[in-house]
């Protein structure tokens, strides 16, 4: 066992709709199978700032959120993790998936909360959750993968079956759940086509590969993707809301609609006969197994992706970072450099 005395500094919540505060804390204690990570980069994921406006389950206060994480391994708390000792590493965030690989198990929980998280000096994992950084990636970049990459994988392949030659649709491009959709279905031979709010992330797709998108503000935006497209075969949304029932009549027969989230809204009502004819599917996902992240990571470095970072910012101006994300202003990930 390997140990190191000191403590460290991190951004704590404190209350909901509180500043975030970088502050000095305590330095984790590693139980047997774990290991201590310096962080050099972190990412921001959606599920960050609805923690911080408290809509969010299970919050408890102080936390140190942060899913994501990207650094070195520096302690061992078992003679397991001494291999990795020195090691530069990404962080699954997706803990105690469980034996069934369809769904989670009730111990599922995700790094950031309850468990302190990876905006911070160090943070402390199990081993089993670490992969090797893959080498042709920056600190930031890499920091970008694990969430969005993860549900975004999950998505398109484990859910929504997606295959070489496919027609897919990315609703909401902008966020990185949908950059990550974006590339990893371009990278599986499949042609893409987005919706976004503003016309420049839709041209921000179109430069990584988009064949066309259309903003989903304007009233006909689905009769505008009908005619560039016709129909799809997988479509990706982490919206939903009203305007989901009009995504019925742009499938084509036996697609898969693959959803993670619900930021417009739930479900409409829904045309049940068009869903049955077509031999339609709605399904829902969340994170990924083990599975999905080793076979993510494959992806990633067989093709050599690498993972749009709109802007870095240092950790102690989460603040500003955290701002950037509640406008929504961002195309791919925000991240925070340690």
């Amino acid at each position: 066992m390997t140990t190191l005395l000191f403590d460290m500094k991190a951004i704590v919540l404190e209350a909901a709709d509180k500043p975030l505060i970088w502050k000095e804390v305590d330095k984790p204690i590693l139980e047997p199978g774990e290991v201590l990570v310096k962080i050099k980069a972190a990412a921001l994921n959606r599920r960050d700032y609805w923690i911080t406006i408290g809509r969010y389950a299970g919050i408890k206060y102080p936390s140190i959120l942060g899913s994501d994480g990207s650094g070195i391994v520096v302690e061992a708390g078992s003679a397991e993790g001494e291999a990795w000792l020195n090691k530069e590493v990404i962080i699954n965030p997706s803990n105690n998936w469980g034996d069934h690989p369809e769904f989670q198990s009730k111990e599922f929980k995700i790094l950031g909360l309850p468990d302190n998280g990876t905006f911070a000096e160090y943070v402390k994992t199990r081993v089993e959750y670490l992969y090797p950084k893959p080498a042709h990636l920056t600190w930031e970049q890499a920091a970008a993968i694990p969430m969005a990459g993860l549900t975004a994988y999950r998505a398109l392949f484990t859910k929504g079956r997606l295959k070489k030659g496919d027609k897919v649709l990315v609703i909401g491009v902008g966020g990185g759940t949908g950059t990550f959709a974006l590339q990893w279905a371009l990278a599986a031979g499949c042609q893409v086509f987005v919706t976004s709010g503003t016309g420049e992330k839709i041209e921000a797709a179109k430069q990584l590969g988009a064949a066309a998108g259309v903003c989903y503000k304007a009233q006909d935006w689905a009769e505008q993707l009908h005619q560039l497209a016709g129909g799809f075969d997988v479509i990706i949304d982490s919206a939903l809301g009203d305007d989901f029932a009009k995504v019925i009549d742009l499938c084509n027969p036996g697609a898969r609609m693959v959803f993670f989230g619900s930021t417009a809204g739930n479900l409409p009502s829904l045309d049940a006969r068009k869903i049955f004819w077509k031999q339609l599917q709605i399904i829902g996902t969340t994170m990924g197994t083990a599975e999905d992240f080793n076979n993510m990571l494959a992806l990633l470095n067989e093709k050599q992706i690498v993972p749009v970072v709109d802007e870095v910012f240092p950790m102690a101006d989460a603040e500003k970072a955290f701002q950037k994300m509640k406008d929504s202003s961002q195309f791919g990930k925000i991240v925070l450099q340690a």
